[in-house]
């Protein structure tokens, strides 16, 4: 059996054609709902899955007719996709996200109907400065969580911390319920600091090319100790007057942005981190190093933590999806395995 899931992101649009469990095909393309943003209507998202769609089958060598299902998680729910689905409120797991799943026809994408997966959002009622930093809200993440929780076979509470363009950290009961999330801009700040302000010199607008664990820890402590801004300039002056390597100095810059994800595991109301929680680490394979060295050097942490390897988080939103499509009953759980 065919079946081909999608997870279209801000800025990034990732299809996978599945058979038997197993990726035999797979397309990427540079397009999200952030072109909808540009262009005020989502007719690139649109041909981004056309395209997308087409090159799977393509090199799978089958045709539209040989696809049985086609399964979406991610930006692609928001009012910038190509429907708006309600975020489901926590607490959500895999039961609930299969509920929620909606079917919509998009006959100038594809000649089926699309299988949409539903994000979460903190359950919360009227929203202000008393209870603002509480709520937060995923599109996307929910599918990945219910995936890795799967490969991981975990029984336990747990907190998710998933870098990327942002960081997201989440709560699962041991039932593998999202209990709630809190989001910070971690990458696209380091980004933004990296590449567009007077920092990029020292840098050479790239970021650390390998692990550097004494300045990663120095920069997180520049950062609790003098502010994030003030870290940020330091990078500058250990490039025009210490004898630190351009690596070293991307390093620092890395643990004084990074540090703020410590921060916020530790205060966020949203998923209210208890020390003994276990900690599941996920993301590129430098940011789960720079988060786990981080984290067994805050102290605050006494739990057991878990880094995911490279195979155990490949294709997370994929295989995730399956395994809500198969709770379901679009397909067999040995389809989804």
């Amino acid at each position: 059996m065919n079946i081909i899931t999608i997870d279209a992101g801000t800025t990034n649009t990732r299809t996978l054609l599945w058979r038997d469990g197993a990726v035999i095909a797979q397309a990427s393309q540079e397009i999200g709902v952030r072109n909808t943003a540009i262009d005020g209507h989502n007719g690139a998202l649109k041909q981004a899955l056309r395209d997308s769609i087409a090159a799977v089958q393509s090199q799978a060598a089958i045709s539209s007719a040989e696809v049985r299902l086609v399964l979406a998680s991610g930006m692609i729910t928001s009012p910038m996709g190509v429907r708006e689905i309600p975020h489901l409120p926590a607490p959500a797991g895999l039961a609930q996200l299969a509920q929620g799943m909606q079917a919509v026809d998009l006959p100038d994408v594809l000649a089926q109907p699309l299988w949409l997966v539903p994000g979460v959002r903190n359950q919360h009622g009227a929203i202000g400065l008393h209870n603002a930093e509480a709520m937060d809200m995923m599109r996307g993440e929910e599918t990945e969580v219910i995936g890795l929780l799967d490969r991981l076979q975990l029984q336990d509470a747990a907190t998710l911390i998933m870098p990327g363009s942002h960081t997201k950290l989440v709560s699962v009961d041991e039932q593998g319920r999202i209990l709630g999330c809190a989001t910070t801009i971690a990458g696209e700040l380091l980004q933004a600091i990296t590449q567009h302000t007077l920092i990029r010199q020292s840098v050479d607008g790239d970021f650390a090319e390998s692990l550097v664990p004494k300045m990663l820890l120095a920069g997180a402590a520049a950062a609790q100790k003098t502010g994030l801004a003030r870290a940020c300039f330091s990078v500058r002056t250990l490039g025009q007057f210490g004898a630190v390597e351009r690596n070293e100095r991307a390093n620092f810059l890395m643990g004084a942005v990074l540090s703020g994800d410590l921060l916020a595991l530790r205060n966020s109301s949203a998923i209210q981190m208890r020390p003994e929680t276990t900690l599941v680490i996920t993301g590129k394979a430098m940011l789960r190093q720079a988060l786990a060295l981080l984290i067994e050097e805050h102290g605050f942490f006494y739990g057991k933590r878990i880094v995911v390897d490279d195979a155990q988080q490949a294709n997370l939103a994929g295989h995730g999806a399956l395994l809500i499509a198969a709770a379901r009953g679009l397909i067999s759980q040995q389809e989804a395995a």
